[in-house]
């Protein structure tokens, strides 16, 4: 009976042993997983504030700014382009201009 209640008595002061040690796992766990969350929550207030901490929401940023100066760089282009036109169709205007005024003078001067 007293080896058997030494037996029982070593199972038990193992399983208290392997009990504390997951104990300090755990804590450990749940101390790494409170700093994550803190690490989130301040990261998910910039994020609202409008400040970004993480390189891809910084690298996402980026691109869609790309994106615009591209698509703002093509719509550039494409008025000086028509800017360029214009000055040239209005350049031939004038000459249209020049030279009716031209026939006028000439008309005027025959009568």
């Amino acid at each position: 009976f007293v080896q058997q209640t030494e037996q029982t008595l070593q199972l038990m002061t193992q399983r208290a042993l392997e009990a504390e040690s997951n104990v300090e796992k755990l804590k450990q766990e749940i101390s790494i997983l409170q700093g994550e969350l803190e690490s989130f929550r301040v990261e998910n207030k910039n994020l609202r504030a409008g400040q970004t901490t993480s390189p891809g929401a910084t690298k996402h940023n980026i691109d869609f700014a790309l994106q615009n100066l591209h698509r703002i760089t093509a719509g550039v282009n494409l008025s000086i382009r028509q800017l360029a036109s214009g000055a040239e169709s209005l350049h031939l205007v004038a000459e249209v201009l020049k030279s009716t005024g031209k026939i006028s003078e000439v008309e005027a001067e025959q009568r």
